[in-house]
């Protein structure tokens, strides 16, 4: 008899991910070794447990799980991925791709897709829910034109905006004001920006944009706050 498939649950949500440990647990063939309520648990639990499978949320503070599983799977490759979220938006799928998730699934798939989907990427297979596996299917039966006629296509158009701001050197509470947006939102979208470009700080993200054609000059007159260098360890997005 094979050894059961070893998980470690990552949520943000406290019932949602106790009530998924507990179906989990109640299968024969897998078992849950931890649990992480934000993507910095996660990458700290990850490398102290060596789960087979991370089961991973993307909308969580601290680190988000694009970060988280980078993270993981950049330092543990023997570690499988798999993204359990209600975001199905292309870009996210497609972000969670590149960051190196095996699997991608929605909130609202029923316990047997979730066990199937674990057992499979712990044995090395990518898998997707039905409606994120027809978006994968479209997106590379579309002609290669079309999938890069904008710089980075893994951004939204609001987070290509926020970058494009980024890189003419505005701050969070200059971009807030250009779009309308509180400073926390300003914030988190950042945060999302920098995990989908790898990038280690705002310095680095807008020295890309720049090279993709981002970051064209402002108007006269308009002001903004120049970044000054590499954002240190403490600092915010």
């Amino acid at each position: 008899m094979s050894l059961p498939v070893t998980v470690l649950v990552v949520d943000d949500h406290p019932v949602f991910r106790a009530g998924m440990a507990t179906v989990l647990a109640d299968l024969p063939d897998v078992s849950v070794v931890g649990e992480a309520c934000d993507g910095a648990e996660a990458v700290s639990a990850a490398a102290r447990l060596r789960p087979a499978v991370v089961l991973m949320d993307l909308r969580m503070p601290n680190v988000n799980g694009l970060e988280a599983t980078a993270r993981i799977t950049t330092a543990h490759p023997d570690v499988a991925v798999l993204i359990l979220t209600m975001d199905e938006d292309d870009d996210s799928v497609f972000a969670a791709l590149r960051v190196g998730a095996r699997g991608y699934l929605l909130k609202e798939a029923d316990g047997t897709d979730v066990h199937r989907a674990l057992l499979g990427v712990a044995r090395g297979e990518a898998v997707f829910g039905p409606r994120i596996a027809q978006r994968v299917l479209s997106h590379f039966a579309a002609p290669p034109a079309a999938r890069s006629a904008l710089p980075f296509p893994h951004l939204t158009d609001r987070e290509r905006e926020t970058l494009d701001l980024i890189s003419r050197g505005l701050d969070n509470a200059s971009i807030a004001r250009r779009l309308n947006l509180s400073e926390k939102t300003v914030r988190n979208r950042v945060s999302d920006v920098l995990a989908k470009l790898h990038a280690r700080s705002r310095t680095e993200a807008a020295a890309l944009a720049r090279d993709a054609g981002l970051g064209h000059p402002r108007p006269l007159g308009e002001k903004s706050t120049r970044l000054s260098g590499p954002a240190g360890p403490g600092s915010s997005p």
